[in-house]
C-alpha cells in the first residue's frame, strides 16, 4: 500500500518534492511544545503534542518548565496519569505516563505565566520509549530545536 501511494505521489508532484518530503517528515515527529511566539509577561495555554514514530511504543513525555516561567494549571487527565514536581511552590516538571503506539499522537496541555523580560523561552523535552530509550528534543546539533522554542514578543505599551 505505502509503494503504490509513493509511486501515485511521484508521478503526480514529481520525484524532487517527494524526497524534500520524505527528508522532512522525521523533523515532523518530533516533542513540541506550541504555540511558537507568544507575549512576554501575560498568561499563555501551551500545548505539547507527542508523536510517536517507528516500531517503539511511547510511555511517558517529560517537560521540564524553563527558570522564569509559572505553570500554575496543568490539563487534568484522561486515561493517562502524571506526576506533577514543584519546588517553592511552583511546578518544575511534569511527566505525563502514556501508550502512544506507532502513527499515533497525544497532546497535553498547560497554563503558564510567560518571563516579563524574556525573547524566547526553551522548552527541555523528553520522550521515552517502551524499549528503554529515549529522546532528547531540547538540544539538537546547532542549538535548541525549533520545537523547543517559544519566542517571545514583547509587551506592547499601554
Amino acid at each position: 500500500m505505502q509503494n503504490r501511494f509513493r509511486k501515485m505521489l511521484v508521478r503526480r508532484i514529481g520525484g524532487a518534492t517527494v524526497a524534500l518530503l520524505i527528508s522532512v517528515w522525521p523533523a515532523l515527529a518530533h516533542m513540541t511544545v506550541m504555540p511558537r511566539q507568544s507575549t512576554a509577561g501575560i498568561g499563555e495555554k501551551y500545548t505539547v503534542r507527542v508523536p510517536t514514530e517507528g516500531a517503539k511504543v511511547t510511555i511517558s513525555a517529560e517537560l521540564r518548565v524553563p527558570e522564569g516561567v509559572h505553570v500554575y494549571n496543568v490539563q487534568a487527565p484522561i486515561n493517562w496519569t502524571q506526576d506533577i514536581t514543584r519546588e517553592n511552590g511552583l511546578i518544575t516538571d511534569v511527566v505525563w505516563n502514556v501508550n502512544i503506539q506507532s502513527g499515533e499522537f497525544m497532546e497535553f496541555s498547560f497554563i503558564a505565566l510567560n518571563p516579563a523580560d524574556a525573547a524566547q523561552i526553551v522548552w527541555t523535552l523528553r520522550q521515552n520509549y517502551s524499549d528503554g530509550s529515549s529522546d532528547d528534543w531540547t538540544n539538537g546539533p546547532d542549538g535548541p530545536y525549533s520545537g523547543a522554542v517559544t519566542r517571545l514578543m514583547p509587551l506592547p505599551n499601554q
